[in-house]
């Protein structure tokens, strides 16, 4: 019975340090995914006193990945319905050159205030309008959560690892006279500590396994798929070669590493 709850103990730990990191990689994936949406969603406005080239501003900005000329038509519509096609023109060839600039990638606050002083330094432009504030907000959340979301998981992953060293201890102690007698007889330690390791494998592919079962659930819930769907996110929840392939050799390694830290530290009485 005691080694059914130090056998359930160890998984248990294992388990939770995989889902912890597999909650981490989703949680990089769905903010990856959200910033390349924010990429294709957020743009600067650029007034020009006359047509911009856009090679010339992509030279001298590699940030800028397009410059797209912004109509007036519509504005000017809506100001006079009834301005001719010929008023409309002279009125146009007045006004200022507007341009909407877009991003290779989300931009930082830091990157923006650099592309805006580069852009400020051409004499033909005008004014920048950044849009600055809902760029903060929106910006600074996303780093937000993603450290929570890192500091857990650093969390989770120290204890557990405390946990799994303990349970190990544990199982050395229930082992240790057979341990000390094959080691009198000049066995190696990694022989004498064979049924270590052995617990140790054992307990990682039981982890992995559980916990490819759990989010193979996950990633069918339809729910957490609508949530995904309402910020206009498509991620794959769990990759079963990729993700399954982290989560096993994580499990394996820190499991190894561990059984290890335990049995060369443990010292053979005579």
């Amino acid at each position: 019975m005691q080694s059914i709850k130090n056998h359930i103990s160890l998984v248990f730990a294992l388990v939770s340090i995989l889902f912890a990191l597999q909650t981490l990689i989703v949680t990089n994936r769905a903010i990856d995914a959200y910033e390349n949406n924010l990429k294709e969603k957020y743009s600067i406005v650029i007034v020009a006193n006359k047509p911009l080239d856009k090679k010339v501003i992509k030279s001298k900005i590699k940030l800028i990945d397009n410059l797209v000329p912004i109509s007036l038509d519509d504005a000017i519509k809506k100001i006079d319905p009834n301005m001719s096609a010929k008023n409309r023109e002279l009125l146009k060839l007045t006004l200022p050159k507007f341009y909407k600039a877009t991003f290779s990638k989300y931009p930082t606050s830091k990157e923006i205030e650099n592309v805006i002083a580069k852009l400020k330094e051409l004499k033909d432009i005008k004014r920048v309008e950044d849009f600055k504030a809902v760029h903060d907000v929106t910006y600074k959340l996303l780093i937000l959560f993603q450290i929570v979301v890192e500091v857990f998981s650093v969390v989770v992953f120290v204890i557990t690892s405390l946990l799994i060293a303990k349970e190990l201890r544990i199982w050395q102690y229930i082992h240790n006279d057979r341990m000390n007698i094959m080691g009198l007889f000049g066995a190696p330690k990694w022989l004498s500590s064979a049924v270590l390791f052995r617990l140790a494998i054992v307990d990682a592919i039981i982890a992995s396994i559980l916990i490819l079962i759990v989010f193979s659930y996950i990633a069918q819930s339809q729910w957490l798929l609508d949530k995904l769907s309402t910020i206009d996110i498509e991620i794959s929840i769990f990759d079963f070669v990729g993700d399954f392939s982290i989560l096993f050799g994580t499990a394996l390694g820190l499991s190894l590493l561990l059984a290890s830290a335990v049995v060369f530290g443990h010292k053979e009485e005579v």
